[in-house]
């Protein structure tokens, strides 16, 4: 093994001071004149230095590391989230602590803890449980020595900074769609347990209600956002006499997919099916799933615009698309570009949007 290149091997070699170094590596002002910055600069390339982020970090009371807690990991669309914003970090200079709480809301409020003890800057958390937090989960965050930004899944009792889907919207453009191919029997599949899947199903009211159409219980259908969940959650939809199903995860498609092959049933021609994600690779379904997309860029950098704002970096905007409501404002809204105090908390909501591929089909034809 090589023997580590440190500020000192480098001193020694130019005839300089270790500080003078550093202050030049890091590009600081120092008193030094152009040949010595040149030695310098030339040694630590031939040399391959590497600094040491951990002694950078105690004089900068900064690691460059932020932490992102997601609830399950094995999800498509958080694992492409994670992967989107471990991305836009790395190009920032900064490490991403990518953690998974198992949809568990102690291990949220231990994740929280875990990353601070660990000296993240800032934390990213998508929480396991919008509406039965743990007590001691917004206890911690409340008191967190460093910004947080709450993602897609939020807690109402929390004033922080926030970046959502407008989640309603998602599940009227689902459901209309498919009032707009004739059907009518339409199922919703759906976490009744979490904010989320609540305002897709608004939504999915709200469409209903513009055709005259009354909710009917039946049709919907409760799940959990795991697969084997929305397979069980299936097996009700030939006793509600349904045509058509608004799936309000890509998990949950995936689970009432599988129940339909295992039995025979094909898409479209059987059930008409609109997903909710399109974080399904068109590649493993034939026909490929029409959904409703929440795209994962817009969100990171939605998120990491403030983050990146609340730690004083540079060019902290990044081009969030979708409006900004904060706390005080009169309006309720602003758009994401206008300022905003930063005292005040920052709501970012993102508008999803209709993916049409090859799942529906026009009732009758």
């Amino acid at each position: 093994m090589a023997e580590k290149v440190t500020l000192k091997t480098i001193a020694r070699e130019v005839g300089l001071s270790p500080a003078t170094v550093s202050l030049v590596l890091n590009g600081r002002p120092v008193r030094v004149s152009d040949e010595n910055r040149r030695r310098i600069l030339d040694v630590a390339r031939r040399e391959h230095y590497i600094p040491n982020q951990i002694a950078r970090s105690l004089v900068t009371q900064h690691t460059q590391t932020l932490g992102l807690i997601v609830p399950n990991i094995e999800s498509r669309f958080f694992s492409s989230f994670a992967k989107m914003l471990e991305m836009k970090c790395r190009r920032r200079g900064y490490a991403l602590f990518i953690t998974n709480s198992d949809n568990s809301t102690s291990n949220d409020a231990d994740l929280v803890r875990l990353l601070v003890n660990r000296g993240a800057d800032g934390i990213f958390i998508i929480t396991s449980d919008e509406v039965e937090a743990s007590k001691q989960l917004i206890a911690d965050l409340e008191q967190l020595p460093v910004p947080y930004v709450m993602v897609d899944r939020t807690i109402d009792a929390l004033d922080c900074d926030k970046v959502t889907f407008n989640n309603e919207l998602g599940g009227y453009l689902a459901t209309k769609y498919l009032l707009d191919h004739g059907h009518r029997r339409i199922a919703c599949m759906v976490n009744t347990a979490s904010n989320t899947g609540c305002a897709r199903l608004n939504g999915y009211v709200r469409a209903l209600g513009e055709k005259g159409l009354e909710l009917d219980q039946s049709l919907v259908l409760t799940s959990d956002y795991y697969i084997p969940d929305a397979y069980l959650a299936a097996q009700q939809l030939i006793r509600v006499k349904a045509t058509a199903v608004v799936a309000t995860s890509d998990n949950i498609a995936l689970g009432l997919l599988r129940y339909l092959y295992e039995r025979g049933l094909h898409v479209p021609r059987d059930y008409s099916v609109v997903g909710y994600d399109n974080s399904i690779s068109d590649a493993l379904f034939e026909p490929a799933l029409t959904s409703i997309e929440q795209n994962v860029d817009e969100l990171s950098d939605a998120a990491l615009s403030i983050m990146f704002r609340r730690l004083g970096e540079h060019g902290a905007d990044v081009g969030a698309a979708g409006y900004v409501a904060a706390k005080g404002d009169e309006a309720g809204q602003k758009n994401a570009d206008d300022t905003v105090d930063d005292s005040t908390s920052i709501q970012i909501i993102l508008e999803p949007r209709m993916i049409e591929k090859n799942s529906v089909r026009v009732l009758g034809r």
